[in-house]
């Protein structure tokens, strides 16, 4: 259990806590926390949610992710990623629906880390990922284009192309104002940390602007006059779940586990890649879980690993995970001293946060990239990038591993091969030819479901005039269940054509899966030989012993 749960803060405070890191983390985490405080609410207002979830998140989240995370320097929160699909459960279960949806969430993602999986999760294909977050971030931006042009539309149609048919049949309302304070709120976030490098540009930018708007009494709307004051109090509540329709969460909870999944993983991996470092995936998986299961109770919304927010941390001289749960402290006291001034934010300034999200996921260079490479890995990051802008991110997320998964079985059955093998090439150590008879045939690569049925039909066609055949599977990494089964009817086949079958070098993985099957009992134990040379030591045996039997 240990190798598995292992918080680094726990690590950390065997090793020591000084007044010196003490200091670094104080600083990060005020810093992160200034960052998160724009971000949260945005998030929060973009997923169909009152901004106070989002803080609520922020705080709750981000304290157990950094105390039992397995990253040095994770920040945990709400998410962008999770924009779409807590807005869909949302539209389609309501707010209970999304709680019990968040809470099945943490519990597969604590099974994710105790079953180990968190290796595995890593290795979710690039293109993959790239597609499903680019098709991400512009819906992202679609949805925020009526407050960032400051449009009186009472309802926005939740699909993709009905909001941009909204957006143009309503384009003679834009206002002037809310378009101004978009693209002000964009250029202060983009140059103001140019400027004054201690001050995360984001939250400056929505200081400036919301402070401007004040005082200027400029007509725009404002989170106050859209939902009114920020409370102040967390609420603690049960969700009461219907046993008998608890599947119907299975999906959105799965999609909400992978997404969380990959996203925290994906910035632990950044983190890393930035400080040398080294995180324990399972335990991070494990923290994520039990964050996903404690928020919801008191109002809070999916939440994830954050890499902006990680990235600032580091960036800001964070060392250990105590910046990060300073940074959830920060927050806590955002709230509490100053939530009724953060009620003044105008919508178009959060608005313009967003898109400046939206183009920091596009990840449109590596879209670009991967255009021009592999037309697998084209058509997986199409596949999932169209899926997640027109139909929704779980079916994208779901049909993009599948597809990724069927792709993958296809290039590794091309890669393996049965193919004769010219003797005289090879290396017989003390025989310079094989007797009469006798045929060499190589397999190469795993003998998989995927690449099953085709070694079956190659098998079957060979060894016209030969009495022993001798199969080299030095290159055979492991077989599978499928492959086991057709390897039995081959057997078989080559038993009733009266051909004896010799396998050379087999690897101890390889035999054992014959041997539990049953499998190395059919062949003969003593035909299935570690090296080459004992290989045709038997098949010469069977040979004189074909001879003796057809003498009597």
């Amino acid at each position: 259990m240990n190798s598995v749960f292992k918080p680094k803060l726990w690590v950390v405070i065997r090793q020591g806590y000084t007044r010196q890191l003490f200091q670094k983390d104080l600083f990060a985490g005020i810093i992160v926390g200034c960052v998160a405080l724009p971000l949260a609410i945005a998030f929060a207002v973009a997923s169909g949610v009152s901004p106070e979830k989002g803080l609520v998140t922020a705080v709750i989240a981000g304290l157990i992710i950094s105390a039992l995370g397995g990253s040095r320097f994770q920040i945990g929160g709400p998410s962008g990623a999770f924009i779409l699909i807590v807005y869909g459960i949302l539209q389609k279960y309501g707010p209970e629906g999304l709680m019990i949806s968040t809470i099945m969430a943490g519990l597969m993602l604590v099974g994710f880390g105790l079953l180990r999986l968190g290796a595995v999760i890593k290795y979710i294909p690039h293109p993959l990922v790239v597609g499903f977050t680019s098709g991400i971030a512009l819906v992202i931006f679609s949805a925020q284009l009526k407050d960032a042009f400051g449009l009186k539309i009472d309802e926005v149609p939740a699909d993709f192309t009905g909001k941009w048919s909204t957006y143009f049949s309503n384009s003679g309302q834009i206002s002037l104002y809310a378009l101004g304070i978009t693209i002000l709120t964009i250029l202060i976030a983009v140059y103001g940390s140019k400027i004054i490098r201690k001050v995360p540009g984001s939250f400056f930018a929505i200081v400036l602007v919301s402070i401007s708007v004040t005082l200027l009494n400029i007509p725009v709307q404002t989170i106050q006059s859209t939902f009114g004051e920020i409370p102040t109090a967390f609420n603690f509540q049960l969700p009461h779940p219907e046993w008998n329709s608890l599947r119907e969460y299975i999906q959105p909870a799965f999609t909400i586990a992978i997404l969380g999944a990959i996203e925290s993983l994906l910035s632990a991996v950044v983190a890393d890649g930035m400080t040398s470092g080294n995180h324990r995936s399972n335990t991070e998986l494990v923290a994520q879980g039990i964050a996903n299961i404690v928020t919801p109770f008191f109002g809070g919304l999916p939440a994830t690993g954050a890499i902006t927010r990680t990235a600032t941390n580091i960036k800001n001289g964070a060392r250990t995970p105590f910046a990060g749960i300073i940074h959830a402290i920060t927050l806590l006291l955002i709230i509490l001293v100053f939530s009724k001034w953060a009620s003044l934010i105008p919508m178009a300034s959060l608005a313009g946060i967003l898109i400046l999200v939206a183009y920091n996921m596009s990840e449109w260079r590596s879209f670009v990239t991967i255009l021009k490479g592999s037309r697998y890995d084209v058509l997986v990051l199409l596949t999932a990038f169209f899926l997640t802008v027109f139909v929704n991110l779980s079916i994208a997320i779901e049909v993009g591993m599948v597809f990724s998964a069927m792709l993958f079985m296809q290039r590794m059955s091309k890669l393996g091969n049965i193919e004769s093998v010219d003797i005289d090439t090879d290396i017989l150590e003390n025989y310079s030819s094989l007797p009469r008879g006798v045929d060499v045939y190589e397999i190469t690569g795993p003998f998989f479901f995927g690449a099953a049925q085709s070694y079956k039909e190659t098998l079957q066609q060979i060894a016209g005039d030969s009495k022993v055949l001798i199969l080299r599977m030095r290159y055979v990494p492991f077989i599978d269940s499928t492959g086991i089964r057709y390897f039995k009817e081959v057997i078989r086949d080559f038993r009733i054509r009266k051909v004896t079958i010799v396998l050379s070098g087999v690897r101890p993985e390889v035999r054992e899966s014959l041997v539990k099957c049953g499998l190395a009992e059919i062949i003969g134990h003593d035909l299935i030989c570690d090296n080459f040379g004992e290989a045709v030591k038997k098949a010469t045996e069977e040979l004189e012993k074909r001879k003796l039997f057809s003498l009597k």
